[in-house]
């Protein structure tokens, strides 16, 4: 079993920074949820086509996660999304600034559902777990071969 697993994830995000944020967080596990806007998606679908057509910097970027396309500046889409954050341990967002507020999105503790606040503390602890085998694991990979030390 690994770290994160049985977690989910709501991920409004685009561009990178989030992106490699739930990415790492779905290589540990977790069921991760992309938000994507309508007519497109992330943009950053967009940056090359070297991949049979598709992005190869939004597929590494995105492996392992599920997607849907929301339209949350509708009614019926920010009640969709309500309804998956209800059900969810973690919402990510890099959204520009404000838009999660006029999301609703305003309080960490008004954002996230009954079952997160619920399993807030086994969150935390199987997130510390996870952040120790992670560097378990790099420290347990040995410098390159050519790396020098003064």
């Amino acid at each position: 079993m690994r770290p994160l697993e049985g977690m989910r994830v709501i991920a409004l995000e685009h561009a990178v920074a989030a992106p490699l944020c739930s990415r790492h967080l779905a290589d540990l596990g977790a069921d991760v949820i992309k938000v994507e806007r309508p007519g497109g998606g992330d943009f950053a679908r967009d940056y090359d086509n070297y991949v049979n057509g598709i992005c190869s910097h939004f597929i590494w970027l995105n492996r392992g996660k599920r997607s849907i396309t929301l339209d949350v500046k509708q009614p019926g889409g920010r009640d969709v999304l309500a309804k998956l954050i209800d059900g969810a341990d973690v919402l990510l967002q890099n959204l520009a600034p404000g838009a999660a507020a006029r999301l609703g999105l305003r309080e960490p503790q008004a954002s996230l559902g009954q079952h997160a606040r619920r399993r807030g503390t086994q969150l935390a602890s199987r997130l510390s777990t996870a952040v120790e085998v992670g560097v378990l694991r790099a420290a347990a990979v040995p410098p390159p071969t050519d790396f020098v030390t003064p």
